[in-house]
């Protein structure tokens, strides 16, 4: 049994998988803005998991950071009081076996590459499209991480072949300027909304009004479309990935990987350009999912 858990900001989920990728016990906790809390309440839940299925099972664990190899601390988390904490080790202690750390997007990737929209693939670009903007590679069933522990960090890359409107771009909080997730993140459609019409409409009103024929709407969709399109050009110029798949809240926006899709071949260094782009199988569940699974099945 392979036991996942996605530790995000707001809730921790965890999930046990049968060997076979079938759910046996899913749970989710509010999570505590305190660091030894957190290593509690992650043990706590592994531990009702278990109690619940009648089985031992591997852990791994989804985090929004990354851990440095040779400290074993974490960094750049948006969880700030994670950042600096041994979490590998203190949670290894208290369940006394091996814990998995790996960063939440290169575990969105694992596991739509596993048993998901990209099952099968050998390599694959996992794309967040939410709050924020990154993502993750997957090679032959395995995450690349990196030797900064920045691989699939496309989001602050500034945005590819940008208009002269598009100079220098939006203040990201990285401290650049027009870096694509200051573009195409849910807050970017909703901010550049607002720079060209004015008002504040949150992003899924405005996705509504442009299915509904709203002109204005509409065309902050195309600009959505457009920035996008660049943006994932420029990944396959470099990656060429089998399988690029979106997560995150815009890719539920209707036919968005449709019409990326279609605006791909003005950008990519090819004659012919067949990558498939396609939104997630698993969801919201794709996070823990993927932790579960950088234990592989036996």
């Amino acid at each position: 049994m392979q036991i996942g858990i996605d530790l995000g900001g707001t809730k921790i989920e965890g999930i046990a998988l049968g060997t076979d990728g079938r759910e046996l016990a899913r749970e989710r906790v509010a999570t505590p803005r305190d660091y030894a809390r957190t290593v509690h309440d992650i043990a706590a839940l592994v531990e009702r998991l278990e109690a619940r299925t009648g089985q031992r099972g591997t852990v791994g664990v989804g985090i929004p950071g990354a851990v440095v190899p040779t400290t074993g601390l974490v960094k750049n988390a948006n969880s700030v009081w994670l950042i600096g904490q041994p979490l590998g080790d203190d949670l290894a202690a208290r369940l006394e076996r091996e814990v998995r750390l790996e960063n939440d997007a290169n575990c969105f990737a694992l596991s739509e590459a596993t048993d998901g929209a990209a099952a099968g693939a050998a390599v694959v670009f996992g794309v967040i499209m939410g709050t924020g903007v990154g993502g993750g590679i997957v090679v032959h069933g395995r995450c690349l991480t990196g030797r900064n522990l920045i691989a699939g960090e496309w989001g602050h890359n500034p945005l590819p072949w940008p208009h002269p409107d598009e100079l220098p771009g939006p203040a990201c909080y990285c401290g650049q300027a027009g870096c694509i997730e200051s573009w195409i993140s849910g807050p970017a459609v909703a901010a550049d909304h607002h720079r060209v019409n004015g008002g504040t409409l949150a992003t899924p009103t405005i996705i509504a009004a442009a299915d509904a024929g709203d002109a204005a709407a509409r065309a902050t969709r195309a600009r959505l479309v457009s920035r996008a399109a660049r943006s994932l050009a420029s990944v396959i110029n470099l990656l060429d990935p089998d399988v690029i798949v979106l997560g995150g809240g815009l890719s539920n926006v209707p036919r968005l990987a449709e019409d990326i899709t279609a605006a791909l071949p003005a950008w990519v260094f090819s004659d012919t350009v067949d990558t498939p782009l396609v939104r997630h199988r698993h969801g919201d569940a794709s996070g823990v999912r993927g932790a579960a699974w950088l234990w592989p099945a036996a």
